[in-house]
């Protein structure tokens, strides 16, 4: 029997890996991009936050042979630097676990390999600038238009697969469905990149700063994080309130700007040689968190933020994506013929765990911009990595079963909560038992 055959729209990053997943697995596979194909620029351009690469992602591009070539080009970041307002600064490791970081990777340089990894896949046929204009739900069919002159191209095949982003066509086409539900929401704070270059000499050079931490600038309703990258500049994104104190609207001239920066984020801003060009000509995104369901009708099915938009709180939005790659081609190959099935079983797996980590994506944006900052915040974290030295397989620390395992998301959240709650119950019964003590000795 002939493999099937799939179509993915999207060539970003979830699209592009599960072509990579796909092709190695035997599939014939048509990857669509409405975009020119980057790799003629070496560049893939837009707005972009750094990914922050963890276990999950790790796991997924290994089944793709790729993780080794993705740590290559990769920073790891075993921790937090927290830049106070008065300056001070201090570390925050991430785990109490020796060899547990994060990976700092550019987007575009990530996003370049898989495609370069996908196109290396005979039965893997890429297809740039090519907008989709119809879906056939019924048939299983595109139709694209490709490039200036909107020649028509039709596509047949057994399984469509929307990894177009958050903004998806192909989610808009399952939307005009009876029975799908969908919902956005979009966060009152946007993001504007700038950037820390590279310098000649240093502690830290060719770095600014240190090198081997996600540096944030929590100033109560804003604040700025700052990721290394390979050559040493480090990409920074202000995520701020788009209006009111400390808003977008409020830095209209560079003289605001300056002022703003030498105030809130004083300690880094002669690292920022371009912060006014950047200011000036970096454009203010949005956030935004999307679920939907059911993330399948008939053989047309979503994947990534086309399914499931998270903010980038936890850096776990490519992870997500990334996970979803492995449980789809697993579905696949675990109900061989029967496609009904094998988009039930991967849309049963990942909705309930995509919808725990865009709860806690945002919960951690709070932890990050509120929180980090505070003594009580730093003294809870050692309590935190003390109770797991002690009880390191009944007590671990949310972060750890977030960034550093394979826990499902909807799992990790619910043991955290049970570890909380058997924790207060056996300090209410320590209290309870001091105070009986207490009465002992007092009454005697």
């Amino acid at each position: 029997m002939a493999m099937p055959r799939i179509t993915i729209i999207g060539a970003g990053l979830g699209g592009a890996l599960l072509a990579c997943q796909l092709g190695k697995a035997g599939y014939r596979v048509d990857l669509c991009e409405r975009r020119e194909d980057p790799r003629r620029e070496g560049f893939i351009g837009g707005r972009s936050i750094n990914l922050a690469i963890s276990r999950r992602g790790l796991t997924a591009l290994k089944r793709a042979d790729l993780d080794e070539k993705v740590l290559k080009e990769a920073v790891q970041m075993p921790g937090r630097m927290i830049h106070a307002a008065d300056g001070s600064v201090a570390y925050q490791p991430y785990s109490r676990v020796a060899g547990h970081a994060i990976n700092s990777v550019s987007r575009s340089s990530l996003n370049l390999l898989l495609l370069e990894a996908a196109a290396s896949y005979p039965n893997v046929e890429l297809r740039f600038e090519c907008r989709c204009v119809d879906v056939d739900i019924e048939a299983t069919a595109v139709t694209f238009e490709r490039g200036s002159e909107r020649t028509p191209l039709r596509i047949d095949s057994d399984l469509i697969v929307g990894a177009d982003g958050a903004y998806s066509v192909i989610r808009d086409t399952l939307r005009k469905n009876e029975r799908f539900d969908y919902e956005q929401s979009f966060l009152t704070h946007g993001y504007k990149e700038l950037e820390i270059p590279p310098v000649e000499s240093g502690r830290f050079a060719p770095f600014a700063i240190e090198p081997k931490a996600l540096h944030i600038w929590p100033r109560g309703s804003a604040m700025m994080i700052a990721l290394p990258n390979k050559e040493g500049s480090f990409t920074c994104t202000c995520f701020w309130p788009f209006e009111g104190e400390h808003g977008f609207d409020q830095l209209r001239t560079d003289e605001q700007v300056l002022r703003h920066f030498q105030r809130h984020y004083g300690d880094v801003l002669e690292s920022m040689p371009t912060l006014l060009d950047d200011f000036r000509n970096n454009p203010v995104g949005s956030m935004v968190t999307i679920r939907c369901r059911p993330w399948h009708v008939n053989r047309v099915t979503l994947l990534g933020d086309a399914a499931h938009a998270i903010v980038p709180f936890y850096g776990q939005g490519a992870n997500a994506a990334f996970e979803d790659c492995g449980v789809l081609v697993d579905s696949l190959r675990n109900n061989k013929g029967d496609l009904d099935r094998a988009l039930l079983e991967y849309e049963q797996q990942r909705i309930e765990n995509a919808e725990a980590i865009a709860d806690m994506a945002i919960e951690n944006f709070i932890e990050m911009r509120d929180h980090t900052g505070r003594a009580s915040f730093r003294a809870w974290k050692k309590v935190e990595k003390r109770l797991h030295a002690i009880m390191p397989t009944r007590f671990v620390p949310l972060y750890d079963m977030i960034s550093f395992s394979n826990i499902p998301y909807a799992d990790a959240r619910r043991r955290w909560r049970n570890q909380l709650l058997t924790l207060r119950i056996v300090i209410g019964i320590l209290c309870l038992l001091v105070l009986f003590l207490l009465f002992l000795f007092i009454g005697g």
